[in-house]
């Protein structure tokens, strides 16, 4: 498999940590020097390695934004919670 690089150049939120202190972020990343997207994943405790996740340019996340914004998410146990 050919070396990939990247460089986060903005980190935005912690989503959420798990107990191993694995935490879940949003990030600004640039992969393989091209323009920075919109980057969801995994990333170990350290920093040195991350988990698999999903980037997205700013117009695919204002589209997401859209959808969670019109999406009745309701509480957790709720029957009408969507169930994923």
């Amino acid at each position: 498999m050919a070396g990939f690089s990247y460089e986060i150049t903005e980190r935005i939120a912690v989503l959420s940590t798990a107990t191993t202190g694995w935490e879940r972020q949003l990030n600004m990343i640039s992969w393989n020097g091209r323009e920075p997207k919109y980057d969801i994943r995994d990333w170990s405790p350290d920093g040195s390695k991350m988990g698999k996740g999903i980037s997205l340019t700013a117009e695919e996340l204002q589209t997401l934004k859209g959808i969670l914004e019109e999406l009745d998410l309701g509480e957790m146990g709720d029957p009408d919670f969507p169930e994923m």
